[in-house]
């Protein structure tokens, strides 16, 4: 099988690429483009875009202003013996949530558009996908919770994302260990509440120019493609969460319990079915209402078909909003 780029409406075939590539030292999404003024380290400017999507971020500047609320029910009967299959053979300990995040990747790597974000009335794409996700550190009530964001590259398979987060999750629930989402909130919660203002205020002062210190970048929940809430692990239904003014996080996902749900069919008859609903909170300046809604149907589809997510997408899509001139 071939995998092609997917750039400006064409596609090239990889390996007559593969040379190129390898001299910037990067998968094929990531091409790491010469930066060009006006760009940050994390993420590269778009101009090519309909006018209004340039004019918008300045008619609503903040997110709150611009969030926009989808929801959906997602028929999970089969989605749950592929998990139980799997989990008992070739991907030991796969759950729900896996699945979750290696379907958003793969949204990601068809819909780049997703992985954009607004500063000071310009839109970004990002250079990197990764997923931050809150988890607990031991079991209880009590146990202390933390934030992993692994990396992750587009043509990541299901294998890949259950390795790379269960790595970080291991890692992080070592519990003499912090990691640095951690150190970073012990440090600035031991200042003074006047000092600690100053500091976030100067923090969002350096995001909004690009020039927070890429350490704190890492560290930060917040700079990270999409953020999974997994309400499901408590036992109740997806909420809408919001997204946060600080960082560049644009699309927030939540995914609720699994219910079963019995149905009234047309003949009379009664059919059990399994479910599960998701909530999705997203800035409407990165992307039109129509991207947003064929993105969510992409999303379901993956869901309702996970067998698509043990292999690699044929193409990786890569954001045509970005003027490539001068950049190879």
């Amino acid at each position: 099988m071939f995998l092609y780029i997917s750039c400006y409406n064409t596609r090239v075939n990889l390996k007559m690429v593969t040379a190129e590539i390898a001299i910037y030292g990067v998968n094929c999404y990531m091409m790491q483009l010469k930066r060009k003024f006006g760009d940050r380290y994390d993420g590269y400017r778009v101009k090519k875009v309909d006018p209004f999507f340039l004019l918008i971020p300045h008619i609503m500047p903040d997110r709150v202003d611009s969030q926009v609320y989808f929801s959906d029910e997602i028929e999970i009967t089969a989605l749950e013996k592929f998990v139980r299959e799997h989990g008992e053979t070739d991907l030991p300990g796969l759950k729900m949530y896996h699945v979750m995040i290696a379907a958003m990747i793969r949204l990601i790597s068809q819909k780049p558009y997703l992985n954009r974000f607004v500063m000071r009335g310009k839109i970004f794409a990002r250079n990197y996908i990764t997923i931050s996700m809150s988890i607990k550190r031991g079991k209880g009530e009590d146990a202390l919770t933390t934030v992993v964001k692994p990396r992750f590259e587009p043509e990541d398979t299901l294998a890949d994302v259950v390795r790379k987060f269960n790595e970080a999750v291991e890692e992080n629930r070592k519990t003499e260990t912090e990691n640095d989402t951690d150190n970073t909130a012990t440090i600035v919660g031991r200042l003074p509440a006047w000092l600690v203002r100053w500091f976030v205020a100067f923090m969002f002062f350096l995001d909004k120019r690009g020039r927070l210190p890429r350490a704190i970048n890492h560290a930060s929940p917040f700079h990270t493609s999409m953020f999974l809430t997994n309400m499901g692990s408590l036992g109740i239904r997806p909420i809408y969460h919001h997204i946060y003014e600080f960082g560049t996080t644009s699309v927030f996902v939540g995914m609720g319990k699994k219910e079963t749900i019995y149905e009234t069919k047309s003949d009379g008859s009664i059919v059990k079915r399994r479910k599960m609903g998701i909530k999705v909170v997203a800035d409407e300046r990165i992307c039109d209402g129509n991207y947003y809604a064929t993105s969510m149907r992409s999303l379901a589809r993956y869901l309702h078909n996970p067998e698509r997510l043990l292999v690699p997408p044929e193409t990786v899509v890569l954001d045509d909003g970005i003027d490539m001139k001068g950049r190879i």
